[in-house]
This record gives structure tokens, sequence and C-alpha cells, in this order.
């Protein structure tokens, strides 16, 4: 709870007066607004006109970052028009407040600055703010003439921390996502009378309740205000808090009367006990009380009044059961959510946010991680009225020293306390948030040295000392909620490089965690949680962060044919859609976890990564970054996640196909599924599992193949449709780019990726770890199709390829990536008959990293070429098979 402060108070009960109204005067100052970048501007000859100011309308950002590479016509961010200026930026306007400002204190509001902001009125310095994400007040009484032109001057600062720099001390010190500058939350001037609520506390209302006890029939509400008299003399006052339901109706009430001296603040509790109450319920029924809040004079005139929406519940996390909503348990299910949309960066409208929230909820989100900073009033207003459960977090991602330090220097410590300090307070009426969240990914140690001095033979810094000086904060300001903190690297998931535990520095859990991704396979997910549960039984546990990026324009015939690129360009979006299948199968049966957040509902902005089809686009949003297509992967969930009818066809993008032969994959909800293809149905299924139903080896037509699928529900059939393309000549002709998850462009032949295999593990002679500088590219001497002579599969493994019966001509490419002649040999067989034996490629080819073909003619009788890779020593390889007629 708030450490009092301020004068003394004296308090008694008295008798409770009917309601009045009463409104703050408010001007939004949201227009005319002039904006300049970088250099000085004298605040006592702000309005000087110089010809290097332009209009703009707040909110505003002048950043513009992360584009997509394909159509960029269609795009509003380009390569030409990206902006990724960090630095300073000045902001202009006059305004004339009006007569209604008159006798009463003036405060100017700032929902966001970034980072940080300088602010004068008339030329007079009214104060400054360090941190790019809260609400922040400044007094503009004595600066502020009523009824007169005011100008009002603010120098915003997003300049990228490092030693030494103006925002050395502010968090975020890093993370990936893009800090964006400017004003970009609302600004207003709001007037309140001398005696009133607090407008200095911290960016929050000066009002905070808790559910203190629900027990049957009845709940208990504590309700703290803080009310400040700026008179210059002694003020009597009273606190009338009143409890309304939804209808208006008054279900409980108290008073008190407060004595506040001159310059004063006092600090009051109140109780109130609710009969019978209606509880807030999360989705299932997100019931809103209206909490109110009068300041009235000694003679009973009102003088300031606060409304705010108040729920009543009652929540908390289990390490058994999970998460508990009013005594019973909830599986929360949800989504990482970033602020910002492409062409506006992150000065959205009220209205973009409504927009992200209906696709949130569309999907059957019911919990969202605010990642990873604070975020606005309104996503939260909406939680509260739809029954969300939030997570809420500080800027704290991944480093906190710069330079040489090994601790946190005094002003960040300070600024990380300020940070969660506002987090809190503005934020802790909201029925909505569960958990403050201390921290992200701050225990990587030395996995990845960009996070760590410079000093690279220096200790890691170690995290704990601040991440407690946090937690303890917390249970001060609010003792209701539980701390928690995502981790990224417990177990030595990056490397062998040690890394601080950090999981115990919060009472809940949270764990990052991208088995098939970044490390592992998916299946390693498990296991891994289930050894988190054993080292930390007593402390909740949940998945804050899995998932994978998925480019729209980049595909593959089967995510398990290669090796993803991370940290490159080939990220199809059938493998996105495949690791969420295989990460929900497991998250769903462990019912221990409290919730689950997959990342990210949104592609969203950053400057680390060419990944996918973009530029400086983090890739892993379910939906694109300006909110126009829902991915494959947004449709499993929603299959999953709701009841609405949910019929969807996967792979819908990838419109020319590589195969004639192809699996059809397909999200549905419902009893009974059927699919059609070119006016012949191919069947139907019952109930898929896990919502995914598969037909096998469905066989296309040359040139447009219509395929619909029709999903049998209560309310009548709904289908889906898409037209997918097959070349005249890919009806009898295979290529296969073995080893690969996104087949090799190669001029005048079409390759599919790897596909039709059984056995064996994939290899890329240019293999990546995803990490530090990309090794120089070896190159393959011998033939011009290098590209798809680079990837390979190996061991002892085939390939049953379908195929009309006939003759043909198959072309094997080999490739030895490293070894000498005489340590790997093996035979080929196909249809049971050996075509090529004993062969030994660095032998052959006269050494690694030259090509070599075999040619073979084989006849297909039964629709299926068998071919076999048989190792006589060694493992046995390909790099590429074509099969012509």
């Amino acid at each position: 709870m708030l450490s009092r402060r301020g004068s003394a108070a004296i308090i008694a009960l008295v008798a409770t007066p009917a309601i009045a109204q009463l409104d703050r005067p408010t001007m939004s100052l949201s227009q005319s607004w002039e904006f300049r970048r970088g250099g000085n501007v004298d605040p006592a000859n702000a309005m000087r006109a110089d010809g290097t100011w332009q209009q703009v309308s707040v909110p505003h950002t002048w950043n513009r970052v992360g584009y997509y590479i394909p159509s960029p016509e269609s795009h509003l961010n380009r390569e030409t028009n990206i902006d990724k200026y960090q630095g300073v930026g000045w902001y202009r306007v006059t305004f004339t407040p009006p007569s209604s400002f008159n006798g009463h204190q003036a405060w100017l509001q700032f929902d966001a600055a970034s980072r940080t902001a300088e602010v004068w009125l008339n030329g007079q310095r009214l104060g400054q703010h360090r941190g790019g994400f809260s609400r922040f007040r400044l007094d503009a009484t004595p600066a502020m003439r009523v009824g007169q032109p005011n100008t009002l001057l603010v120098k915003v600062d997003n300049s990228q921390p490092d030693v030494g720099s103006s925002t050395a001390d502010v968090l975020p010190l890093a993370g990936d996502f893009f800090v964006h500058g400017g004003l970009y939350r609302p600004v207003s001037l709001i007037g309140t009378d001398a005696v009133h609520i607090d407008m200095l506390d911290d960016g929050g209302s000066g009002i905070y309740a808790v559910t203190r006890a629900i027990t049957p029939g009845n709940a208990q509400v504590d309700v703290r205000v803080r009310v400040r008299n700026d008179h210059a003399r002694k003020q009597a006052a009273t606190a009338n808090v009143r409890l309304l339901d939804a209808d208006g109706k008054m279900v409980a009430s108290a008073t008190r009367r407060v004595a506040l001296d001159a310059k004063g603040m006092a600090e009051l509790t109140q109780t109130l006990a609710v009969t019978n109450p209606h509880l807030w319920n999360g989705v299932a029924d997100p019931y809103l009380h209206r909490l109110v809040v009068e300041i009235a004079s000694a003679s009973g005139a009102v003088l300031d009044r606060v409304e705010q929406p108040f729920g009543i519940r009652e929540m908390r996390a289990d390490p058994a059961q999970g998460f508990i909503l009013n005594g019973k348990p909830v599986r929360l299910h949800g989504v990482g959510y970033h602020q910002d949309r492409e062409g506006k960066g992150w000065a959205v409208s009220a209205a973009d946010i409504e927009q992200d929230f209906a696709i949130m909820r569309e999907m059957g989100v019911n919990t969202i991680r605010l990642t990873h900073y604070q975020h606005g009033q309104v996503i939260h207003d909406l939680a509260d009225r739809y029954g969300m459960i939030l997570w809420d977090e500080i800027p704290l991602v991944s480093r906190w020293t710069l330079g040489d330090e090994t601790v946190a220097s005094p002003a960040l410590r300070d600024n990380a306390r300020q940070q969660l300090r506002e987090l809190i307070r503005q934020n802790a009426n909201h029925a909505s948030v569960f958990s403050w969240g201390i921290a992200n990914e701050v225990d990587f140690g030395k996995s990845i040295p960009i996070f760590i001095s410079t000093n690279k033979d220096a200790p890691a810094p170690d995290p704990l000392p601040l991440l407690q000086e946090l937690k303890t904060l917390a249970k001060a300001e609010d003792p209701s909620r539980a701390t928690a903190l995502a981790t990224c690297c417990e177990g030595r998931l990056l490397g062998n490089a040690d890394v601080p535990v950090t999981a115990a520095a919060a009472d809940l859990g949270g764990a990052n965690r991208y088995f098939g991704w970044y490390y592992g396979n998916p299946e390693d997910l498990g296991p891994h949680l289930d050894a988190i549960r054993a080292e930390r039984p007593a402390q909740p546990l949940s998945v804050t962060e899995y998932g994978a990026g998925g480019a729209l324009t980049i595909h593959t015939d089967n995510p398990l044919g290669g090796k993803v690129d991370q940290r490159g360009r080939n990220q199809p979006e059938e493998f996105e859609s495949y690791i969420h299948e295989r990460a929900w199968a497991t998250l769903a049966s462990k019912p221990y976890l409290w919730a689950t957040w997959l990342w990210n509902s949104f592609d969203f902005a950053t400057t680390v990564r060419r990944e996918g089809d973009a530029n400086d686009v983090n890739t892993k949003g379910l939906v694109t970054y300006d909110r126009a297509i829902r991915k494959d992967a947004y449709y499993f969930y929603k299959a999953n996640w709701t009841q609405t009818p949910t019929v969807h066809i996967n792979g819908r993008r990838y419109v020319d196909r590589a195969y004639a032969t192809t699996d059809i994959r397909v999200y549905s909800n419902a009893t009974r599924t059927e699919l059609e293809v070119n006016g012949r149905v191919i069947g139907a299924l019952d109930a898929c599992p896990e919502k995914i139903c598969v037909w096998p080896k469905v066989v296309l037509a040359a040139g447009t193949n219509q395929i619909i699928v029709r999903g049998r529900f209560a309310d009548g059939t709904h289908q889906d449709s898409v037209q997918w393309q097959l070349a005249p000549e890919a009806v009898r002709t295979v290529r296969i780019d073995s080893g690969a998850l996104v087949a090799a462009p190669i001029p005048g032949k079409r390759f599919g990726s790897d596909n039709f295999f059984d056995g064996g593990t994939v290899g890329d002679i240019n293999a990546y770890s995803g990490y530090g500088p990309r090794p120089a590219a070896k190159v393959v001497a011998g033939t011009a199709q290098g590209a798809v002579a680079e990837t390979y599969r190996e061991g002892r493994f085939g390939y049953r390829v379908p195929l009309p019966n006939g003759r043909y001509t198959v072309d094997l490419t080999f490739v030895e990536p490293s070894l000498a002649a005489g340590a790997r040999q093996f035979d080929v067989t196909a249809n049971g008959k050996r075509v090529v034996a004993g062969l030994d490629i660095a032998a052959a080819a006269g050494g690694p990293l030259k090509a070599l073909t075999r040619r073979i003619a084989v006849q297909v009788t039964d629709g299926t070429l068998d071919l076999r890779f048989v190792p006589v020593r060694g493992d046995a390889i390909v790099s590429a098979i074509e099969i012509t007629p």
C-alpha cells in the first residue's frame, strides 16, 4: 500500500449526503501542434517562425519503422519512407483555456511521451518526466492564463541509451522492439478545485480500491483516497465514497471528514461492505460496478469528484490447479501484445486499440500479456469491460547495465522504481489486472554477448539485487497482487554459458520458451516444463512466450523437410502453424500452468531483424502489422479456443504449387468436415483431433484447382474455399530440394521443398546457429544449381514419391559436405532394385563441396516410386532428386 505522506488527518464518521454531480473542466490538446526534429528551441521565444516546423496532431510520432518487402505499393511502410531517427524532437502549440478554468488548479496531463519529456508553459519550465510509457501530470496553475493564448513547448528525446547519453538511465536499455519517439498518447488540460483528489500521485487517480475479502453473501472493499489541499490555509473537507451497481443503484457507501493542512495532503481509508455482491467473473460475466468518490467542503459543496469502474473479484494462481478466479479454476490462454501498427507506429488511436482487442477476442483470447512496457488506459478499460485477465509489466528487458557496469546504476534503479510505481498506481483499480511484471528475460547471462558489459572477461551482471528491490516495492505498493517475471534461459537453452536463475525473484513464474524455433524440438517443451515445476513445486508456472516467425509469401511443402532459418529469410507460414500446433498440444495437457501467452498477437516493429519477407519486423504475430491478414495459425486457435463455427484451409497463400500430390490441412471445430476438390468429394472427417483435419495425398490437376471445405454446425453449414494453381509440367515431373524447408529458386526449373521422405536428418553446408555473424558462404562447385545442392538429407532414409504409372528418368544430385574419400559409402535402390552401388561421393567427385549427378531409369507401376538410400559406411546422403518422364 502507499506510504502516508503529507499532513496528518483528523478523520471521523459523518452522515452520507446525496450524490452531487461535478465535472472537472477538461480541454483536449490534440490539434494545431507543430513539430520539429533536433536542434535547440528558446522556451522564451517558442513560437518564433523559422520554417523548420511542420503541422501535426497528437497523438504523434515521427518514426516509421518496419516494412514488408513484397508488394510495397500495397503497404503504408516502404523502404523509401522508413524513419528510424532516435533523438530530440520538439512540439509546440498555442491554446486558450476557456472561462470554465477560472478559479481552478490547472494540470497538464500527458498520457505518454517517449522516452523523456521536458515541458515549458509560457516560457516557464514546469518539469520533466523520464520514462516513455506512463502518464504524468504537471501543475500548470502558476504559468497558465485563462482566456488568453498560452504557449506550450515540449522537448522529447527517444535516443538509444548508451554510456553518457541523455537516456542512459531510462528503461528499456535493450529489447526486440523499437522505441518510438513523440507525444504518442493524448495530451490534455484538466482543472480541479484547490481541494481535490490528488493529481500528483505518479499519474494515478489518487484512489485505490481493493477487494479485501469475499464470503458467501458479502464482500469487503477497502478504498484509500489521497486528498490534497493547495490552499495557503487549512481546509475541512468530507470524503464520500459510494459503490453503484450497473443500474446506478447504490450498494455500499462510507463517509469521513478530514482536516487538511495548508499545502498538505492526507490519505484516508474506508471500508465498503457489499451484500450479495455481483462479482466480476472474467469473460463469463465481466460485471462492473461504479466507484464514486466525492470531496465536499464543510458546507457540503462538492469540490471534486472522480468516478471509475470497479470489479469485485478474487484472483490467485495455484501451483497445481492453475489460475483461480472467484474460487473456480479458469484456463487462461492468450497472446502477447505490442502497441504499434504499420503506418502509425505507437501513435495509435482508441479505435485502433479497440480493433486490435476485437481481433484478439475473435480468436478466443481470455488473457493478454501487455508487453514489454506499460500500456495505456484504453486497453485496460477494454479488458475490464470484456473480462480479459492482464499481465502488466515494466520495460526492464534483457539488460540493466551499460559499458563495464556489473550492477545497475543508482539513477537506473531509481528509474525502474519510478516506472513500477507509476504502473501500479495508474492501473491498480482495474479488475482485469492480475500481476505486476518486474522484468523480461534478464537471465541471458553471457549466452548472448550483446547484453553484457564491454569487458567480456568480467562476470555477467547480476540481476537479482534489482529484481528483489522491485519485488519489495511492488508488494509495498500493492500487497493484493502477485509479482511476476518472464525468463528465457534457465537450463542453458542458448548454449553452455552459465545463466542466473531469476524465476524465484518473483511470486509467479513465466517461461519464454521457443522449442523447435531457436533451439531443440517441439516435443522437448513438455519435459522442460515438468522439470521447471519439479525444481520449484511451490511456485505457479506460466508460459509467457512461444511461437515462430511466419512470412505470408514464403511457403513449404512439408514443415519437417528442413531446418528453419530462425534469423534469416526462410520462415514459411506453414512452419509457424506447425510450431503452434505442436506447442498447444503440449500446453493444453498441462493443467498446472496458470496461463499461456503465445508470441505474438500482431507483427511489430524492431530494428534487429532481417527475417522472412520483412525488414525490421518481428513476424511472429498471428496477424500482420497492418491488421489486414490473419495468418493460418490464427484460425488454429480460433477453432480451439472458441465455439464460433470455424473452417479454414491452411496454406491458402501457397497458390502456385510445386507438387501434384499434397496433403490438405484444415482447421475446423465442426462436428463433421467435408473436403471437395474440383467438384469431387474427397471425404469427410468427424470431430478432428485438436481441430486439425488432414486429407493426405490429394491429387491436384493441371491448371486451376478449386478447394472447398464444409463444416457441419448446429446452425448449419459453414465453408471455406481457395484456388491453387499447378503447372502442367508438375503433373508428371517432380523435383525435390532435399533437406530444404523452402525450395531454392532455380531458373528454368521448379523445385519443391523436401517432401515424401521417411527417416534421415537434414543438413545445410551453410548452416547458421542464429547468433553472431554468419560465416562466409561455402560454394558447391560443378553445378548450376548451387542453392539446391547446399542442403541435404542424410542417414538411412527413403522417398516414396507419388507418380502416374510410366517410365521416368531420375537425376540424383550428391554433394559431400566435409568427409574425405572412403569415409562415406552407400547404395541407392529404386522399387527394390539397386541402381547405385557403393557410392563414395568424395572419391567420385574429387573431394568435398563438388556436385556429382547419377542418372537412372525407372518404371512406376503402382503409383509410387520408392527410393531407398542405404548406408554401407557412414551415412547415405542426397541433395536433390529430379524425376522427369
